[in-house]
């Protein structure tokens, strides 16, 4: 089932370095939300802090809440690890494991839960390719090396590594970035396929494809540079792209700046 995010308060922090300040906002379920902005104002930092991956790196906090179905994620109760099964993560980069087969990739986070037979394991990473609209290409070589597929192909593959465990969201940091036109089409048809069955926040520098696969849309700015990033405004995406509240954000989506 896929869930609803309460974001209230959150600030994150790289030791003393403030990276966004004072987030509030709210991600409904089977819904696509897009974070947009110029490059510096934590828009990723923000997407990392909702599966706690922002915690990976040294010195990295947060202050604030970040309520999945009214669980907090950083309850001190709660395990960072299971968190990340709930929500799912798809990286800028392509990130098979480079020594895996596709079957094995797709399998990786199954078996570190322990909880598949052989035989369902087959049946789920089947399921999880298909998901991905990949499984057609790759069901005659699913033995060959997950970094043996062309870009495009391997990131439906992380998705499809991704959705296997079945979260409840999926997180996105600009994952068509690295790919050409052909396979960020495939990606955003995808984008749109999924959010039936998952909460999809994504990241993207680029406008169009906010406008093109997303349902509500938040704009980050800083205020100066060195200047930790905030939420400017979050709406239903075709007001931001057509009557945005905020000057800046207007300014943003026409090029003024950024």
């Amino acid at each position: 089932m896929a869930k609803r995010i309460d974001i209230s308060g959150l600030s994150a922090y790289y030791g003393n370095h403030k990276a966004i300040d004072d987030i509030s906002m709210t991600v409904e379920p089977r819904s696509v939300t897009a974070f947009i902005g110029p490059s510096g104002c934590g828009k990723s930092t923000f997407l990392r802090t909702l599966n706690r991956m922002h915690e990976v790196t040294p010195g990295g906090r947060v202050e604030g809440k970040v309520l999945l179905d009214d669980e907090n994620l950083y309850a001190k109760d709660v395990d960072p690890v299971a968190v990340r099964r709930t929500v799912g993560m798809v990286f800028q980069r392509p990130n098979p494991f480079p020594t895996m087969s596709i079957f094995d990739n797709v399998a990786a986070g199954l078996r570190l839960n322990g909880s598949y037979k052989k035989n369902k394991l087959a049946e789920v990473v089947e399921k999880s390719l298909r998901g991905a609209n990949l499984w057609n290409e790759v069901k005659d070589r699913l033995n060959k090396p997950g970094s043996g597929l062309s870009g495009g192909q391997q990131q439906r593959l992380c998705i499809a590594r991704a959705i296997a465990v079945e979260p409840q969201v999926l997180l996105m940091d600009e994952p068509c970035s690295a790919l050409d036109p052909i396979s960020t089409l495939a990606i955003e048809d995808l984008i749109g396929e999924l959010k039936e069955r998952f909460t999809i926040v994504i990241v993207t520098h680029n406008m169009q494809q906010a406008a093109r696969v997303s349902d509500r849309t938040a704009f980050f700015n800083l205020a100066a540079i060195g200047q930790p990033g905030k939420l400017i405004e979050i709406d239903d995406t075709e007001r931001i792209f057509s009557n945005p509240s905020v000057q800046a954000t207007e300014d943003y989506i026409s090029g003024r700046f950024g």
